[in-house]
């Protein structure tokens, strides 16, 4: 079996999974320039479009899991600024 083939039989995971942001204080104590909270979301929306060969309409809800990732990692940020916390 190729690994095209064996991608093909895994199950899809699910878009939800990465909708909580990671700790961003954790993750930017490394300093990785292209680090993020939301970094699984992306990755899992990127893997879901080369699955689907670039078809945007099957990968909405990972879309989605990202937008909401991303929504959820900026109010974070805004409450710890608002609490004195950076």
């Amino acid at each position: 079996m190729s690994r095209a083939q064996a991608e093909i039989a895994q199950p899809e995971p699910s878009p939800q999974a990465n909708v909580n942001p990671r700790n961003y204080r954790e993750t930017f104590k490394v300093r990785h320039c292209s680090s993020s909270p939301c970094e699984e979301a992306s990755k899992a929306s990127m893997a879901c479009l080369n699955r689907h060969d670039y078809d945007r309409d099957k990968c909405l809800d990972f879309f989605q899991a990202y937008r909401d990732c991303k929504k959820a990692w900026m109010e974070q940020r805004k409450a710890d600024r608002r609490a004195g916390r950076y």
